[in-house]
């Protein structure tokens, strides 16, 4: 942006003149406010005016090659600034602050049904998977009317795009690829792999326009290694603030490890680790090492390569990155608030540039890090991700939209930092629990974990219930693992731990879903990488991708729709993939086995699939990624097919829509009659505990076998008709035991409404 007191011809192209200015000088050089196009095309820098006093003998030239990547060329340093979001979010906040508008809203509480009166079945894409005609970008390709058409027709209301900023890093002047599947922003910019910034507001007029939104990411744990970090490492300015950083003095770089040959960093042992720790210059150990592997990442904790800054002093540093390395840890609580100046302003951008209506909160329950007197570092469940997650939502909420956090942490933590933060929460409960529901055929641990969920306070309508997304399937079971390691609980017949438990669900999924299937992956610690069908496969017996003919769709059709109508048969948002809408299985490992080297197993089940059958020749999307089988085929020809998956799903989401369900209440989760069995017990009251409000009942069967039992729950009145919301049949009617029977076929799912006798 060029201010009113700047002009075009301002900006100067030739050499800069720095005569008379010394190094630290340099370094307070005042930067201009850039538009976001001119960030993405960064102009060269503007004419410098030589000082009007000069000190005589003080004066040092700094004379340096204009191709210089490093602290030393000034230009190097504006180009990066030009880049940065810290930058960027510096001019959002002059633009807003002060306007009107940002004072129209409710804010201070979360409020999920009202995030879910805005939009309550969500697609869930991802930007490097999905299939667009010829030189048709990801952005274009998903604000195409034709694809709205469809999704209007299954009742999808919004896309949550995935992540479709610059990600990655920098390394000199030249930008480096996404580490983690542009979870590593390093920009406000929208990367030009997935479209433009036109293209995204598009997207939202045509969302729009069929009565949808979309929603967008923020990652307030993190960012790439772009130019903030290149900037922090030079301990310019603010930069250094933005990150859980800590500059080694020379005389103990001997402590710190040799970086190789072409790496910036490298990660820390846990030796190292504690030897910094008791020098003082880190906290150590945290609670846990998330994507912990032997020799690559072992702890939470890197050292920097030197790096010289624009004052002349070269500096080394140890920095906190939670996931992968090339994800440094922003800071909430550095006296400059660099890092959550970064982050608002990142999601203002989504918000009011780019015209998105919600935003996901990705990694947002690790903002808050502190030392603690024996043991590991305190650095989850902290109150500061409760305050900064207050802060992020707030602002959100203060400008018309909502948030949704995905945070697999204790059902405490989430209850926690729901309570002030996100409107709604990403389901870590239920999603293993029904996985483990389907591999056994028996629901007992899934019963377990909803009644402990409303227990403790957590409402199913806050939480948004997946099948699958861009990750693993997430096993770690961090509730019973952690915080409830030495509760006793009762499992099977008998007294179990919850640190039992955990082992015990995760060796059963281990086995069920990668023992004998080869097409399914453990994912480092965390949980299987799968896709819902690939998933199904393994617990119908399947070996090999080869052994599942057209003969077996049926039954992983069936066993997917029954995943669905769990997920969408109960309060709060229903969300699901491209992979789900097309039956997409796991891609061969010999396929991508360059994407495989790193141990990130998730990328077989992020094959490239095809929605609207818009390229049927092409093998791979245009980012790359091989195209996966797809058992159910392409949207339009399955809304031809009344059996096709995507038909029937939309008969599971009207009934959802046409009964209120998704803003109802939850009040039993009774024990059953067969082990396969699940029933949820809700009142569709819209929240309105006062309100004189229908009983709804879903019945599911998750075995293959069909299955006759009793529902019975003190929450039903006797002498109420039973009836099939599906075929309005009539079929039972509640005894005075308060139960009545219910018959399904395997993988049978029943959503029944119950009509209370008139009064007498």
């Amino acid at each position: 942006m060029v201010r009113d007191d700047e002009r075009p011809e301002d900006l100067y192209t030739g050499p800069i003149d720095l005569s008379g200015m010394d190094a630290a000088e340099v370094a307070d050089l005042e930067m201009p406010e850039i538009s976001y196009d001119e960030q993405r095309y960064p102009a060269r820098p503007r004419r410098l005016r030589p000082r009007d006093n000069l000190r005589g003998s003080s004066v040092r030239r700094i004379r340096t090659d204009p191709r210089t990547a490093n602290g030393t060329n000034p230009s190097y340093i504006e180009w990066l600034v030009r880049q940065s979001m810290l930058k960027d979010a510096d001019v959002l906040a002059r633009q807003l602050s002060g306007q009107p508008a940002m004072w129209r809203n409710a804010y201070a509480r979360p409020d999920a049904r009202r995030a879910i009166a805005a939009t309550d079945v969500w697609f869930t894409a991802y930007p490097i998977s999905l299939i667009t005609r010829p030189g048709e970008s990801f952005l274009a390709a998903l604000g195409d009317d034709a694809l709205w058409s469809a999704f209007e027709r299954i009742g999808i209301t919004a896309i949550h795009t995935g992540p479709v900023k610059r990600a990655g890093g920098i390394a000199g002047w030249a930008e480096t690829p996404s580490v983690d599947g542009h979870f590593d922003r390093i920009s406000t910019a929208i990367d030009s792999a997935f479209g433009t910034e036109d293209e995204f507001r598009d997207l939202c007029d045509v969302a729009d326009s069929h009565g949808g939104s979309i929603i967008d990411d923020i990652v307030p744990g993190h960012t790439g290694k772009g130019a903030d970090f290149r900037l922090a490492e030079m301990g310019f300015k603010d930069y250094p603030g933005i990150y859980h950083m800590v500059a080694i003095p020379p005389e103990d770089w001997h402590l710190l490890p040799e970086v190789p040959e072409g790496f910036d960093s490298v990660n820390l042992d846990p030796a190292t680790e504690h030897e910094l720790a008791e020098h003082g210059y880190i906290i150590g150990a945290l609670q846990r090492v998330i994507f912990y592997t032997p020799g690559v990442k072992e702890t939470n904790w890197s050292a920097t390569a030197p790096v010289v800054g624009p004052d002349g002093i070269t500096r080394r540093w140890v920095y906190l990155h939670y996931f992968k390395q090339g994800q440094p840890s922003i800071n909430w609580l550095d006296p400059t608030f660099a890092g959550m100046r970064l982050v608002i302003g990142d999601a203002l951008h989504s918000l009011g540039e780019l015209g998105t209506s919600a935003l996901r909160l990705d990694a947002n329950g690790f903002l808050g890090v502190e030392k603690s007197a024996g043991g590991p570092a305190w650095s989850e469940g902290h109150p500061l991700s409760h305050a900064a997650n207050h802060i992020i939502a707030g602002m959100v909420r203060k400008v018309g939209g909502f948030t949704f956090q995905e945070l697999n942490l204790t059902m405490e933590d989430i209850r926690d930092t729901g309570a002030v933060g996100a409107d709604l929460s990403y389901d870590f409960i239920g999603r293993p629990g029904y996985h483990h529901a389907l591999a056994t055929g028996q629901t007992e641990f899934l019963r377990l974990a909803l009644t402990s969920s409303l227990e403790l306070g957590v409402e199913p309508v806050q939480l948004v219930h997946g099948l699958q997304n861009h990750d693993e399937l997430t096993y770690e079971l961090v509730h019973w693992a952690t915080r409830h390691a030495d509760d006793v609980y009762r499992f099977r017949g008998h007294e179990i731990t919850g640190a039992d438990l955990a082992e015990t669900v995760r060796a059963e999924l281990t086995e069920a879903l990668t023992g004998a299937a080869d097409f399914n992956r453990v994912f480092t610690q965390n949980g299987i990488a799968c896709t819902s069908t690939s998933l199904i496969a393994a617990t119908q017996g399947f070996a090999r991708l080869d052994d599942i003919t057209d003969a077996a769709v049926p039954a992983i059709r069936d066993a997917h729709l029954l995943l669905c109508a769990y997920n969408a048969w109960q309060p709060g948002v229903f969300a699901l993939s491209g992979w789900d809408l097309v039956g997409m299985l796991t891609v061969p490992a010999d396929q991508i086995s360059e994407l495989l080297t790193a141990g990130d197993t998730r990328w077989i089940e992020r094959g490239a699939h095809d929605l609207l059958d818009v390229d049927p020749d092409a093998t791979r999307s245009a980012a790359g990624m091989p195209r996966g089988r797809a058992l159910y085929g392409a949207l339009p020809a399955q809304l031809e097919d009344e059996e096709s998956f995507a038909s029937r799903l939309s008969a599971i989401i009207d009934l959802r829509r046409e009964h209120g369900i998704a803003t109802a209440t939850q009040v039993d989760i009774p024990e059953v009659a067969h082990a396969g069995m699940l029933v949820l017990v809700h009142r569709l009251d819209d929240g309105d505990a006062h309100a004189d409000a229908p009983m709804q009942v879903t019945v599911l069967n998750f075995s293959a076998e069909p299955t006759e039992g009793t529902v019975r729950s003190e929450q039903l009145i006797p002498r109420s008709e039973v009836i099939d919301a599906a075929s309005g049949d009539v079929v039972g009617h509640v005894d005075d035991l308060q139960s009545f029977s219910v018959s399904l076929p395997g993988y049978g799912a029943m959503f029944l409404l119950l009509e209370a006798p008139e009064a007498e």
